[in-house]
């Protein structure tokens, strides 16, 4: 397995867990929960701007992108 495929694994990991937690919020209407949706929404939205050209074309820029995504809740 290559560094990308490592990734990828992973980001796909993590963003199952968020979409995870922005269901179970969804039927919450307090505050804090529709705040912690509005920013998992925008985490979601940066995953897929990051990834919209497809795995194939991500460099290091992107990887290094990527890997903040991950480290940062």
């Amino acid at each position: 397995m290559d560094k990308i495929d490592e990734l990828k694994d992973r980001v796909e990991a993590r963003k199952h867990e968020l979409l995870a937690k922005y269901n179970e919020l969804k039927a919450d209407t307090a505050h804090e929960a529709i705040e912690q949706r509005t920013k998992l929404k925008k985490k979601l939205d940066d995953l897929e701007r990051y990834i919209k050209t497809g795995w194939d074309n991500v460099d290091a820029a992107v990887r290094s992108k990527l890997d903040k995504w991950l480290e940062h809740d």
